[in-house]
Protein backbone atom coordinates (compact mmCIF):
# COMPACT_ATOMS: atom_id res chain seq x y z
CA UNK A 1 0.00 0.00 0.00
CA UNK A 2 1.25 3.52 -0.91
CA UNK A 3 2.12 5.11 2.18
CA UNK A 4 -0.74 8.37 3.11
CA UNK A 5 -1.33 10.69 5.43
CA UNK A 6 -4.01 12.20 6.56
CA UNK A 7 -5.38 15.65 8.05
CA UNK A 8 -8.63 16.75 9.38
CA UNK A 9 -10.15 18.81 12.05
CA UNK A 10 -9.48 18.34 15.71
CA UNK A 11 -12.91 16.99 16.85
CA UNK A 12 -16.05 15.91 14.34
CA UNK A 13 -19.75 15.79 15.65
CA UNK A 14 -22.38 14.51 13.10
CA UNK A 15 -25.73 13.61 13.60
CA UNK A 16 -29.13 15.08 13.96
CA UNK A 17 -29.28 17.27 17.15
CA UNK A 18 -25.62 17.70 17.62
CA UNK A 19 -25.83 21.40 16.93
CA UNK A 20 -27.43 21.49 20.52
CA UNK A 21 -23.89 21.08 21.82
CA UNK A 22 -22.14 24.03 20.03
CA UNK A 23 -23.24 26.75 22.81
CA UNK A 24 -21.40 24.81 25.94
CA UNK A 25 -18.79 23.33 23.51
CA UNK A 26 -17.90 26.90 21.61
CA UNK A 27 -17.44 28.53 25.46
CA UNK A 28 -14.79 26.46 26.28
CA UNK A 29 -12.32 27.78 24.45
CA UNK A 30 -13.07 31.20 26.08
CA UNK A 31 -15.27 33.78 26.58
CA UNK A 32 -15.14 36.07 23.71
CA UNK A 33 -15.84 35.44 20.62
CA UNK A 34 -17.29 36.13 16.38
CA UNK A 35 -19.58 34.50 15.13
CA UNK A 36 -19.70 34.96 11.34
CA UNK A 37 -23.17 33.64 10.13
CA UNK A 38 -24.99 34.21 6.60
CA UNK A 39 -27.70 36.95 5.17
CA UNK A 40 -30.48 36.28 8.00
CA UNK A 41 -29.01 36.69 11.17
CA UNK A 42 -32.27 34.94 12.65
CA UNK A 43 -30.59 31.51 11.71
CA UNK A 44 -28.19 31.93 13.91
CA UNK A 45 -30.11 33.46 16.96
CA UNK A 46 -30.15 29.93 18.90
CA UNK A 47 -26.56 30.04 18.87
CA UNK A 48 -26.05 33.26 19.56
CA UNK A 49 -28.56 32.85 22.60
CA UNK A 50 -27.07 29.84 23.56
CA UNK A 51 -23.38 31.01 23.93
CA UNK A 52 -24.55 34.08 26.09
CA UNK A 53 -26.35 31.85 28.48
CA UNK A 54 -23.55 30.73 28.83
CA UNK A 55 -21.84 33.76 29.95
CA UNK A 56 -19.89 34.28 26.35
CA UNK A 57 -19.51 37.81 24.54
CA UNK A 58 -20.25 37.85 20.99
CA UNK A 59 -19.52 40.05 18.01
CA UNK A 60 -21.56 39.00 14.96
CA UNK A 61 -20.32 39.67 11.75
CA UNK A 62 -22.79 39.17 8.52
CA UNK A 63 -22.11 37.39 5.59
CA UNK A 64 -24.42 37.41 2.74
CA UNK A 65 -22.10 36.56 -0.10
CA UNK A 66 -19.07 34.91 -0.98
CA UNK A 67 -16.59 36.81 0.22
CA UNK A 68 -14.31 39.05 -1.29
CA UNK A 69 -10.95 40.68 -0.23
CA UNK A 70 -12.38 43.99 0.46
CA UNK A 71 -14.93 42.42 3.01
CA UNK A 72 -12.36 40.36 4.71
CA UNK A 73 -10.13 43.45 5.21
CA UNK A 74 -13.46 45.38 6.62
CA UNK A 75 -14.56 42.41 8.87
CA UNK A 76 -10.72 41.98 10.10
CA UNK A 77 -10.92 46.07 10.60
CA UNK A 78 -14.09 45.60 12.90
CA UNK A 79 -12.75 42.24 14.51
CA UNK A 80 -9.33 43.01 16.21
CA UNK A 81 -10.46 45.55 18.25
CA UNK A 82 -12.77 43.18 20.07
CA UNK A 83 -9.77 40.96 20.79
CA UNK A 84 -11.80 37.34 20.12
CA UNK A 85 -10.92 33.98 21.77
CA UNK A 86 -12.57 31.99 18.94
CA UNK A 87 -14.00 32.48 15.78
CA UNK A 88 -17.15 30.35 15.10
CA UNK A 89 -18.93 30.36 12.00
CA UNK A 90 -22.24 28.83 10.97
CA UNK A 91 -23.83 29.21 7.72
CA UNK A 92 -23.06 28.12 3.90
CA UNK A 93 -19.60 27.89 2.47
CA UNK A 94 -19.35 31.55 1.88
CA UNK A 95 -19.85 32.44 5.99
CA UNK A 96 -17.41 29.83 6.56
CA UNK A 97 -15.19 30.62 4.52
CA UNK A 98 -15.28 33.92 5.75
CA UNK A 99 -14.74 32.98 9.45
CA UNK A 100 -11.87 30.40 8.56
CA UNK A 101 -10.06 33.65 7.39
CA UNK A 102 -11.08 35.94 10.03
CA UNK A 103 -9.30 32.84 12.39
CA UNK A 104 -6.65 32.84 10.33
CA UNK A 105 -5.84 36.22 9.86
CA UNK A 106 -7.01 38.37 13.33
CA UNK A 107 -3.50 37.33 15.21
CA UNK A 108 -1.70 37.97 12.51
CA UNK A 109 0.33 41.16 11.51
CA UNK A 110 -1.11 43.20 8.17
CA UNK A 111 -3.53 42.54 5.52
CA UNK A 112 -4.24 39.48 3.40
CA UNK A 113 -2.90 39.84 0.43
CA UNK A 114 0.90 38.17 1.13
CA UNK A 115 -0.96 35.03 1.93
CA UNK A 116 -3.56 35.00 -0.64
CA UNK A 117 -2.22 32.43 -3.29
CA UNK A 118 -1.81 33.74 -7.17
CA UNK A 119 -2.07 37.25 -6.24
CA UNK A 120 -0.02 37.08 -3.40
CA UNK A 121 2.91 34.74 -2.26
CA UNK A 122 1.14 32.50 -0.48
CA UNK A 123 2.57 33.28 2.50
CA UNK A 124 2.57 30.81 5.46
CA UNK A 125 0.57 32.06 8.70
CA UNK A 126 2.66 35.08 10.64
CA UNK A 127 0.85 33.47 13.98
CA UNK A 128 -0.78 30.41 14.92
CA UNK A 129 -5.14 30.78 14.26
CA UNK A 130 -7.39 31.22 16.51
CA UNK A 131 -9.78 28.10 16.93
CA UNK A 132 -11.87 28.07 14.65
CA UNK A 133 -15.30 26.56 14.99
CA UNK A 134 -17.95 25.19 12.01
CA UNK A 135 -21.83 24.58 11.82
CA UNK A 136 -22.44 24.38 8.05
CA UNK A 137 -26.28 24.69 7.16
CA UNK A 138 -25.73 23.31 3.78
CA UNK A 139 -24.81 20.11 2.55
CA UNK A 140 -22.11 21.15 -0.25
CA UNK A 141 -18.93 22.41 0.10
CA UNK A 142 -17.41 20.33 3.14
CA UNK A 143 -15.81 24.11 4.16
CA UNK A 144 -16.20 22.56 8.02
CA UNK A 145 -13.37 20.19 7.19
CA UNK A 146 -10.91 22.35 4.88
CA UNK A 147 -7.87 23.74 5.30
CA UNK A 148 -8.32 26.95 3.00
CA UNK A 149 -10.74 29.82 2.47
CA UNK A 150 -12.01 30.93 -0.97
CA UNK A 151 -11.42 34.99 -1.37
CA UNK A 152 -12.83 36.28 -4.34
CA UNK A 153 -11.18 39.32 -6.17
CA UNK A 154 -13.08 41.08 -8.28
CA UNK A 155 -10.75 43.73 -9.71
CA UNK A 156 -8.76 40.34 -10.96
CA UNK A 157 -11.68 38.52 -12.06
CA UNK A 158 -10.33 35.89 -9.87
CA UNK A 159 -10.89 33.25 -6.98
CA UNK A 160 -8.01 32.56 -4.64
CA UNK A 161 -7.46 30.45 -1.79
CA UNK A 162 -5.31 31.76 2.18
CA UNK A 163 -4.40 28.18 3.01
CA UNK A 164 -2.58 26.65 5.98
CA UNK A 165 -2.57 23.48 7.32
CA UNK A 166 -3.08 25.16 10.68
CA UNK A 167 -6.47 26.14 9.35
CA UNK A 168 -8.87 23.27 10.17
CA UNK A 169 -11.53 23.69 12.56
CA UNK A 170 -10.74 22.50 15.51
CA UNK A 171 -14.53 21.46 15.88
CA UNK A 172 -16.99 20.98 13.08
CA UNK A 173 -20.48 20.04 14.05
CA UNK A 174 -22.35 18.73 11.08
CA UNK A 175 -26.07 18.47 12.26
CA UNK A 176 -28.56 17.57 8.75
CA UNK A 177 -31.17 19.40 10.93
CA UNK A 178 -29.92 22.36 10.11
CA UNK A 179 -30.35 21.81 6.36
CA UNK A 180 -33.73 20.98 6.63
CA UNK A 181 -36.01 22.75 3.75
CA UNK A 182 -33.06 24.35 1.92
CA UNK A 183 -34.37 26.20 -1.25
CA UNK A 184 -34.63 23.76 -3.78
CA UNK A 185 -31.97 25.67 -6.71
CA UNK A 186 -29.59 25.87 -3.06
CA UNK A 187 -30.33 22.43 -2.43
CA UNK A 188 -29.41 21.38 -6.27
CA UNK A 189 -25.95 23.16 -6.22
CA UNK A 190 -24.92 22.66 -3.07
CA UNK A 191 -25.86 18.95 -3.58
CA UNK A 192 -24.12 18.84 -6.75
CA UNK A 193 -20.82 20.57 -5.36
CA UNK A 194 -20.89 17.70 -2.79
CA UNK A 195 -20.75 15.10 -5.31
CA UNK A 196 -18.04 16.48 -7.59
CA UNK A 197 -15.81 16.61 -4.24
CA UNK A 198 -16.49 13.02 -3.70
CA UNK A 199 -16.04 12.05 -7.33
CA UNK A 200 -12.85 14.23 -8.53
CA UNK A 201 -10.80 12.84 -5.05
CA UNK A 202 -11.54 8.76 -5.79
CA UNK A 203 -10.33 9.62 -9.22
CA UNK A 204 -7.52 11.98 -8.65
CA UNK A 205 -3.93 11.26 -9.35
CA UNK A 206 -3.88 11.92 -5.27
CA UNK A 207 -5.94 9.34 -4.21
CA UNK A 208 -4.92 7.10 -1.25
CA UNK A 209 -6.53 4.37 0.72
CA UNK A 210 -8.42 6.42 3.32
CA UNK A 211 -9.59 8.97 0.43
CA UNK A 212 -10.92 5.54 -1.55
CA UNK A 213 -12.21 4.17 1.55
CA UNK A 214 -14.54 7.26 2.08
CA UNK A 215 -15.28 8.46 -1.53
CA UNK A 216 -16.20 5.31 -3.57
CA UNK A 217 -19.40 4.37 -1.22
CA UNK A 218 -21.09 8.20 -1.12
CA UNK A 219 -20.60 9.26 -5.05
CA UNK A 220 -23.99 6.55 -5.61
CA UNK A 221 -25.25 7.68 -2.18
CA UNK A 222 -24.76 11.71 -2.75
CA UNK A 223 -26.45 11.30 -6.28
CA UNK A 224 -29.61 8.98 -5.17
CA UNK A 225 -29.73 11.63 -1.88
CA UNK A 226 -30.03 14.68 -4.19
CA UNK A 227 -32.38 12.75 -6.98
CA UNK A 228 -34.42 12.32 -3.49
CA UNK A 229 -34.29 15.63 -2.92
CA UNK A 230 -35.82 17.31 -5.96
CA UNK A 231 -38.40 14.89 -5.63
CA UNK A 232 -39.81 15.69 -1.94
CA UNK A 233 -38.54 17.00 1.74
CA UNK A 234 -36.55 13.85 2.90
CA UNK A 235 -34.63 13.59 6.23
CA UNK A 236 -33.32 10.62 5.28
CA UNK A 237 -31.92 11.75 1.96
CA UNK A 238 -30.32 15.45 4.07
CA UNK A 239 -28.38 13.46 6.42
CA UNK A 240 -27.15 11.29 3.44
CA UNK A 241 -26.32 14.22 1.78
CA UNK A 242 -24.71 15.85 4.83
CA UNK A 243 -22.84 12.89 5.36
CA UNK A 244 -21.47 12.50 1.41
CA UNK A 245 -20.61 16.67 1.79
CA UNK A 246 -18.37 16.16 4.89
CA UNK A 247 -17.03 12.76 3.05
CA UNK A 248 -16.14 15.19 0.27
CA UNK A 249 -14.67 17.73 2.70
CA UNK A 250 -12.18 15.10 3.97
CA UNK A 251 -11.41 13.63 0.64
CA UNK A 252 -10.32 16.87 -1.20
CA UNK A 253 -8.24 17.61 2.04
CA UNK A 254 -6.20 14.87 1.63
CA UNK A 255 -5.98 13.52 -2.31
CA UNK A 256 -7.02 17.02 -4.17
CA UNK A 257 -9.23 17.86 -6.66
CA UNK A 258 -9.73 18.30 -10.58
CA UNK A 259 -10.54 19.73 -13.80
CA UNK A 260 -14.40 20.81 -12.80
CA UNK A 261 -12.69 23.00 -9.55
CA UNK A 262 -10.11 24.05 -11.67
CA UNK A 263 -12.20 25.53 -13.67
CA UNK A 264 -14.61 26.42 -11.44
CA UNK A 265 -12.39 28.65 -9.43
CA UNK A 266 -11.78 30.82 -12.40
CA UNK A 267 -15.10 31.02 -13.60
CA UNK A 268 -16.08 31.96 -9.98
CA UNK A 269 -13.94 35.58 -10.98
CA UNK A 270 -16.20 35.76 -13.74
CA UNK A 271 -19.73 35.35 -12.76
CA UNK A 272 -21.99 35.59 -9.41
CA UNK A 273 -22.98 31.98 -10.42
CA UNK A 274 -23.16 29.69 -7.10
CA UNK A 275 -20.04 28.01 -7.36
CA UNK A 276 -21.95 24.34 -6.82
CA UNK A 277 -23.93 25.43 -9.91
CA UNK A 278 -20.91 25.92 -12.08
CA UNK A 279 -19.22 22.80 -10.62
CA UNK A 280 -22.52 20.91 -11.63
CA UNK A 281 -22.61 22.12 -15.73
CA UNK A 282 -19.36 21.57 -15.58
CA UNK A 283 -19.18 17.63 -14.31
CA UNK A 284 -20.86 15.73 -16.82
CA UNK A 285 -18.47 17.13 -19.80
CA UNK A 286 -15.08 16.54 -17.46
CA UNK A 287 -16.46 12.83 -16.48
CA UNK A 288 -16.54 11.93 -20.12
CA UNK A 289 -13.28 13.67 -21.64
CA UNK A 290 -11.13 12.13 -18.61
CA UNK A 291 -12.73 8.75 -19.24
CA UNK A 292 -11.84 9.26 -22.96
CA UNK A 293 -8.06 9.81 -22.33
CA UNK A 294 -8.10 7.64 -19.05
CA UNK A 295 -5.89 4.18 -18.96
CA UNK A 296 -5.18 1.53 -16.99
CA UNK A 297 -6.30 2.35 -13.07
CA UNK A 298 -7.53 5.49 -14.15
CA UNK A 299 -10.18 3.87 -16.49
CA UNK A 300 -11.26 1.30 -14.21
CA UNK A 301 -11.60 3.91 -11.80
CA UNK A 302 -13.74 6.40 -14.30
CA UNK A 303 -15.84 3.04 -14.99
CA UNK A 304 -17.07 2.34 -11.36
CA UNK A 305 -17.77 5.86 -11.23
CA UNK A 306 -20.18 5.93 -14.36
CA UNK A 307 -21.91 2.41 -12.85
CA UNK A 308 -22.37 4.28 -9.51
CA UNK A 309 -23.98 7.38 -10.94
CA UNK A 310 -25.88 4.84 -13.52
CA UNK A 311 -27.65 2.75 -10.86
CA UNK A 312 -28.69 5.39 -8.82
CA UNK A 313 -30.35 7.03 -12.01
CA UNK A 314 -31.35 3.48 -14.03
CA UNK A 315 -29.38 4.13 -16.57
CA UNK A 316 -26.97 2.49 -18.58
CA UNK A 317 -23.02 2.93 -17.36
CA UNK A 318 -21.18 3.62 -20.74
CA UNK A 319 -23.79 6.95 -20.76
CA UNK A 320 -23.36 7.72 -17.45
CA UNK A 321 -22.33 11.09 -18.56
CA UNK A 322 -24.69 11.95 -20.67
CA UNK A 323 -27.53 10.60 -18.23
CA UNK A 324 -26.36 13.21 -15.19
CA UNK A 325 -26.31 16.13 -17.99
CA UNK A 326 -29.78 15.60 -18.94
CA UNK A 327 -30.90 15.02 -15.12
CA UNK A 328 -29.38 18.07 -13.94
CA UNK A 329 -30.54 20.38 -16.83
CA UNK A 330 -33.96 18.55 -16.36
CA UNK A 331 -33.95 19.80 -12.56
CA UNK A 332 -33.35 23.03 -13.36
CA UNK A 333 -29.69 23.62 -13.41
CA UNK A 334 -28.63 26.27 -15.91
CA UNK A 335 -25.72 26.08 -18.48
CA UNK A 336 -22.61 28.23 -18.05
CA UNK A 337 -24.10 30.55 -20.35
CA UNK A 338 -27.37 31.32 -18.44
CA UNK A 339 -25.22 31.54 -15.51
CA UNK A 340 -22.89 34.59 -16.67
CA UNK A 341 -20.21 33.12 -18.52
CA UNK A 342 -19.94 34.59 -22.16
CA UNK A 343 -18.42 32.02 -24.85
CA UNK A 344 -15.90 34.87 -25.44
CA UNK A 345 -14.30 33.93 -22.32
CA UNK A 346 -13.87 30.22 -22.89
CA UNK A 347 -10.03 29.71 -23.99
CA UNK A 348 -9.00 32.15 -21.47
CA UNK A 349 -11.13 30.30 -18.58
CA UNK A 350 -9.44 27.00 -20.00
CA UNK A 351 -5.69 29.16 -19.92
CA UNK A 352 -5.61 30.12 -16.45
CA UNK A 353 -7.79 26.88 -15.16
CA UNK A 354 -4.35 24.92 -16.50
CA UNK A 355 -2.33 26.45 -13.73
CA UNK A 356 -4.54 25.90 -11.17
CA UNK A 357 -3.73 23.94 -7.78
CA UNK A 358 -7.03 21.87 -8.39
CA UNK A 359 -6.12 21.20 -11.98
CA UNK A 360 -2.75 18.93 -10.52
CA UNK A 361 -5.70 16.34 -8.96
CA UNK A 362 -7.00 15.58 -12.13
CA UNK A 363 -6.32 12.21 -13.41
CA UNK A 364 -5.11 12.82 -17.21
CA UNK A 365 -3.55 15.90 -18.38
CA UNK A 366 -6.10 17.83 -20.53
CA UNK A 367 -5.21 19.91 -23.24
CA UNK A 368 -6.81 23.82 -23.49
CA UNK A 369 -8.51 22.82 -26.67
CA UNK A 370 -10.01 19.60 -24.42
CA UNK A 371 -11.10 22.50 -21.93
CA UNK A 372 -12.67 24.59 -24.25
CA UNK A 373 -14.85 21.44 -25.72
CA UNK A 374 -15.78 20.80 -22.41
CA UNK A 375 -17.21 24.68 -21.72
CA UNK A 376 -18.84 24.28 -24.50
CA UNK A 377 -20.54 21.39 -23.73
CA UNK A 378 -21.41 22.36 -20.51
CA UNK A 379 -23.08 26.12 -21.89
Amino acid sequence: MTPFSIIAPGRILFGRGEAAKAPAAIRAFGGRGLIVHGANPARAAWLMDGLRAEGAEILALPCGQEPTLALLEDALQASRPFRPLWVAAIGGGAALDLGKALAALVPAPGGPVPHLEIVGQALPLAAPPLPFIALPTTAGTGAEVTRNAVIGLPDHGRKVSLRDDRMLARLAIIDPGLTDHTPRSITLASGLDAITQVIEPYVSCKANAFTDAITAPAIGQGVAALVRLMETEDPQARDALAWVSLTGGLALTNAGLGAVHGLAGVIGGFTPAPHGAICGALLPAIMRLNRRHATGDTARRLDLVFGWIADALVGAADAAPETLGAWVRAAGLPGLAAQGLAPARHLEVAEAARASSSMRGNPVVLPVTDLVAALQAAS
